[in-house]
């Protein structure tokens, strides 16, 4: 292929720092901005949280530690990793289930982060000033079911992305994430001070950490375990991809405790940004996908300085948005690289062009009064056809099997060798993540799965 002698010398991250703000930069996504700390309150707080850590504990650290393991070790993107470890077997197909799920999760995640472009373009072009709540729900309504404004955006979007990955893993996704993830929590500072300041600002806190520790259900367990693994960009093959790319010196169970650490704080502080102004003026906090296109804008711009701020957040939200998508995209981009010998930027070029086609379908289809929303796939819309089997099936199967392949098939020693830096990291953290990952990790995801698809109700 035209440009493929880029891939003679394999890139990587040059220090630390770089690793840990993009693989913060994975992590962080759409989800951290409404979807975590609407299910905080809903779920009981405080309460809530305790349980969300200890799922974090159980499920997100060992399966990222998992991927570390097989990224690092390896130097190769997902399907050339299990290849390299179980060459000729069937576990090749663990990873390219890693990339199908990366595909489905794009197709839709990509129409969502162009609305959150679009409504950053609103914010700067002052079209929330002085909005009602029946405006907000029909600007929603019209940005939702197009048909050309949804489409033109994610093109945006993926042409943002597209350039960013052309760049390279030096001069793209790692540039980009170490100047975007320090902008991210300056901005969400920013509206923390705005709305903590607001006059029943208590209220939102009270919502977000009240401990109500008889919310703690076996539904609302579960919903902590989801939520820990799949907020962690887990079982889809972007920790394997980023961690070939680490240095040899990387302390992973540092990283992964940092980024596991950080990452729940963005959402603690995005809750700290969203409730106590909800609250204060009155709004409904339990609204979704709403919380974020119709409540949000509705409550900054009754707000003294309210523009400049909806402005500093749709752009956290956008940042939040293309760091994720940067490692999303990069799994399949670097398999087309590595096993299928293209060149870095023809690699590009079509990931985004089968992004962008099938995406079309998710665009069309996000409302059912959109162009395609009367079409389904087993009774869903194209949108939610890609959304519920990647993040219900696809995901909790690939963790699962990746947590097999590490706890079962995988030399201990050499497990051990690779975490632990040939010894430099206390031997006492690998015999516990060895442990968990062989006993516990398996055993939840098993549940979350069977809960996810609805064969286990608990």
């Amino acid at each position: 292929m035209g440009d493929s002698q880029g891939q003679l010398k394999r890139e990587g991250f040059s220090s630390g720092l770089a690793i840990f703000f993009a693989t913060l930069g994975s992590a962080v996504g759409l989800g951290n901005i409404w979807k975590f700390p609407y299910l905080t309150g809903q779920f009981g707080g405080g309460a809530f949280l305790l349980v969300y850590f200890s799922c974090i504990i159980l499920v997100g650290l060992p399966v990222m530690l998992s991927e570390f393991y097989l990224g690092r070790s390896t130097r190769k993107n997902v399907v050339g990793a299990f290849d390299t470890l179980r060459s000729g077997t069937a576990w090749r197909y663990t990873g390219i289930m890693s990339v199908l799920a990366v595909y489905l999760i794009m197709f839709f995640y990509s129409c969502v982060a162009g609305w959150v472009y679009l409504y950053l373009f609103k914010a700067l072009s002052g079209d929330f000033a002085g909005i009602t709540a029946a405006v907000a729900k029909d600007q929603f309504a019209s940005v939702v079911v197009g048909p050309w404004s949804p489409i033109i955006w994610q093109v945006i979007v993926m042409a943002t992305v597209s350039a960013i990955l052309i760049m390279g893993v030096k001069k793209g996704i790692e540039r980009i994430t170490k100047t975007l993830m320090p902008l991210l929590f300056i901005l969400i500072l920013l509206c923390d001070i705005r709305a903590l300041t607001l006059p029943g600002a208590g209220a939102g806190i009270d919502f977000l950490f009240n401990v109500d520790f008889g919310k703690i259900t076996p539904p609302v367990i579960l919903t902590a375990m989801g939520l820990a693994f799949f907020k962690l960009s887990l079982g889809l093959g972007a920790m394997v991809t980023y961690s070939s790319y680490f240095t040899h010196d990387n302390n992973l169970f540092g990283t992964a405790t940092k980024v596991a650490l950080s990452d729940t704080l963005v959402s603690m502080l995005a809750g700290l940004a969203i409730f106590p102004a909800v609250f204060s003026f009155g709004m409904e906090p339990g609204a979704g996908p709403g919380l974020l296109f119709m409540t949000i804008p509705l409550v900054f711009s009754q707000m003294p300085f309210g523009n400049i701020l909806l402005v500093a957040f749709f752009f956290l939200s956008s940042i939040a948005a293309t760091t994720a998508m940067l490692s999303l995209v990069e799994v399949a981009v670097a398999y087309f690289v590595e096993e299928k010998g293209f060149g870095r930027k023809t690699a590009v070029i079509i990931n985004a062009i089968v992004i962008l086609v099938f995406g079309v379908l998710a665009a069309l289809s996000a409302d059912s009064s959109a162009l395609l929303g009367q079409y389904t796939i087993f009774g869903k819309g194209f949108f939610d056809f890609f959304d519920y089997v990647s993040s219900n099936i696809l995901l909790p199967v690939g963790g699962l099997l990746i947590a097999v392949f590490v706890g079962y098939l995988v030399n201990p020693a050499e497990l051990r060798r690779e975490l632990t830096n040939d010894g430099a990291i206390p031997a006492v953290l690998f015999e516990a993540f060895y442990f968990i990952i062989r006993y516990i990790t398996p055993a939840l995801l098993i549940l979350v799965f069977l809960n996810s698809i609805g064969v286990v109700k608990l």
